[in-house]
């Protein structure tokens, strides 16, 4: 007789056995990866409409407002006190700082380019999660991530020219404070569910995004235009808020370190719809280099 796939608990509520549940986390992580992935075009076309400082402020004024209307209507009591500076570090690295620098950075480079920061995240955000939380992946893990990163970062170096770009100082500042804001977010999604950790860090910035988008619209012009409305929706929706609760999610599930290797494929994808939104160039490297991070990834969930 074959074991059952589930438990029940005392309410009677069924549970996923623990594969069910790994499954299940590397498709939230997958989910967040395909969400992050249309964020730098639709950041592209958010600039069409909006200045850099603005779109970031909006961007994060809506999703909190999003967010904090879910967690009203469901009366999700405050975070404990010991979770505020864990919280913080969220609001700092993914509110606030990945998407500032990202997005300063995107006023001079393209977005193939600006992939070259995704294509390293996975790296480090291992690597802050080994610092943060005493993980110690194997050898293999870590050899497979190196090969993954460095496929996909010279894929995009070669699509850009090879050469960096001034924008390269913002792009190295937000997969610092990214990396950080996700092994945060990871640690504290294991102890409540990640889509409040998201909402409690979009409205724990509330007080300073609030006013930091009214002084920037009042200096920035705006011309409104489908793609610029459309660009900051999706950011400040779905990148800022839907995209990062599953992903969280995810990495509760599965764990930091693996769920982080996904995103070995996001800067593929983020190119692809380049391609198809922004009328980016894309090369016929590219489905080899999809095969190599297919197989990295392969080799670091087996890790």
């Amino acid at each position: 007789m074959r074991a059952q796939s589930s438990a029940t608990t005392a309410r009677g509520i069924a549970v996923p056995a623990p594969r069910d549940h790994r499954a299940f986390g590397t498709g939230q992580a997958a989910l967040g990866v395909i969400a992050f992935s249309l964020t730098f075009p639709s950041t592209a076309w958010g600039l069409e409409s909006f200045g850099p400082w603005s779109l970031v402020a909006v961007r994060s004024v809506l999703a909190a407002l999003v967010a904090g209307g879910c967690l009203l209507a469901l009366r999700v009591p405050l975070p404990a006190r010991r979770h505020l500076p864990g919280l913080a570090v969220v609001a700092a690295g993914v509110v606030l700082g990945f998407p500032l620098l990202s997005t300063l950075a995107l006023r001079t480079s393209s977005t193939s380019h600006a992939a070259v920061v995704v294509g390293l995240l996975p790296l480090t955000t291992a690597a802050w999660s080994a610092l943060r939380m005493g993980h110690r992946p194997a050898r293999r893990f870590w050899l497979a991530a190196l090969a993954g990163a460095a496929a996909v970062l010279a894929f995009t170096l070669g699509e850009s020219g090879g050469t960096l770009t001034a924008a390269d100082g913002y792009l190295f500042g937000a997969l610092l404070v990214c990396a950080a804001g996700y092994t945060e977010g990871g640690r504290l999604a294991r102890v409540m569910p990640g889509w409040q950790v998201v909402g409690w860090a979009l409205v724990l910035c509330l007080p300073l995004s609030l006013p930091a988008a009214a002084l920037a619209l009042s200096y920035e012009p705006v011309q409104l235009t489908s793609h610029g409305v459309v660009g900051l929706l999706w950011v400040s929706v779905v990148s800022q808020f839907l995209g990062l609760v599953v992903w969280y999610r995810g990495m509760a599930a599965v764990g930091i370190p693996k769920a982080s290797q996904l995103q070995l494929a996001q800067p593929l994808l983020t190119l692809v719809w380049s391609a198809l939104l922004l009328g980016e160039h894309l090369t016929a490297a590219a489905p080899l280099t999809a095969v190599a991070v297919l197989v990295c990834i392969a080799v670091t969930q087996r890790s």
